[in-house]
């Protein structure tokens, strides 16, 4: 059994079609069949289920995709490592983080650059929930996420730093001038926030609903570009991660309101798969993501 026939078939299972498939792995149609049918024979159970068409994998092809996955990761898990020990760590490293979390993310990467100058970095906008899926399905080699609520599971946990919360409201806007509203106040504005399937809006709702409260947003967005976007246009106001104004800095037609009574706050940290041996990727990121100083740097917003 070759490593590349592995790798053909979760291309295949990926793509669902041998036409794409075989494109994807830049080989022809019939090598790509002849590769399926070796790992068949190889292993004596069908995979694939046969039709005219690809209609899905076998009871047992989906077995073997869970460990096809773990065998190709560690496998270039050992290639980066051999090539690591002679001239640094080289290959891609796959990094989802949550869009709350973005503004941290280069904290990481740069102390990961600096260290790796031979590696690239890929940066995956994703959901806490894909970011699971994602570990488990061996996709990334690590991920930026809220710790506390709705953790990830089989996970070795870093904390990095603590989410507080903001009301970004125009310049001209009642609440311009003061240090702090409470929960009361901000629920009851012209709200634009993130969509249910973030789990930042998650946390949001099951914070004032602690209180009492109900948040009705006119607004919602999966993008905090965009919520920023209608907050600088003027008319509406929204909740926000502290964090976002490392990014966006002194604005002068946008003021961030700390939001109290009760002041809450969220960890949000890096998570990497809990098995040995770690890949490569996986140990410099922890590395590099161990004393970032990112809570130092977000203690003055």
């Amino acid at each position: 059994m070759l490593i590349r026939h592995l790798a053909y078939f979760v291309t295949l299972a990926k793509e669902r079609h041998f036409a794409r498939a075989a494109d994807a792995c830049h080989i022809t149609q019939p090598t790509l069949s002849a590769a399926i049918r070796k790992l068949e024979e190889d292993l004596g159970v069908p995979l694939v289920a046969r039709g005219h068409r690809f209609t899905g994998l076998t009871p047992e092809g989906e077995k073997l995709l869970a460990w096809s996955r773990q065998i190709l990761t560690d496998y270039q898990s050992l290639i980066n490592d051999l090539a690591g020990a002679r001239t640094g760590l080289v290959g891609e490293l796959r990094f989802g983080v949550i869009p709350a979390a973005m503004p941290a993310v280069s904290f990481i990467t740069a102390r990961f650059c600096d260290a790796n100058p031979g590696a690239t970095v890929s940066i995956r906008s994703l959901t806490s929930r894909a970011i699971a899926e994602g570990l488990d399905a061996f996709e990334l080699d690590g991920g930026l996420t809220y710790l506390e609520n709705e953790p990830i599971e089989n996970v070795r946990r870093v904390s990095l730093y603590r989410e507080r919360y903001k009301l970004a409201v125009p310049a001209n806007h009642k609440y311009a001038r003061r240090k702090a509203v409470s929960w009361l106040e901000a629920a009851g504005e012209q709200l634009c926030l993130l969509s249910p399937d973030m789990q930042n809006r998650r946390i949001i709702d099951r914070l004032t609903s602690r209180i009492g409260l109900t948040v009705h947003p006119a607004i919602v967005s999966n993008s905090f570009l965009g919520v920023c976007a209608h907050v600088r246009q003027g008319g509406w106001a929204s909740i926000v991660p502290h964090s976002f104004f490392h990014v966006l800095g002194q604005q002068p037609d946008i003021v961030a309101i700390d939001i109290v009574d009760p002041v809450h706050s969220e960890a949000i940290g890096l998570v990497i798969s809990d098995r040995e041996p770690r890949s490569p990727m996986a140990a410099a990121l922890l590395a590099a993501a161990i004393d970032a100083g990112i809570e130092e740097s977000f203690s003055s917003l």
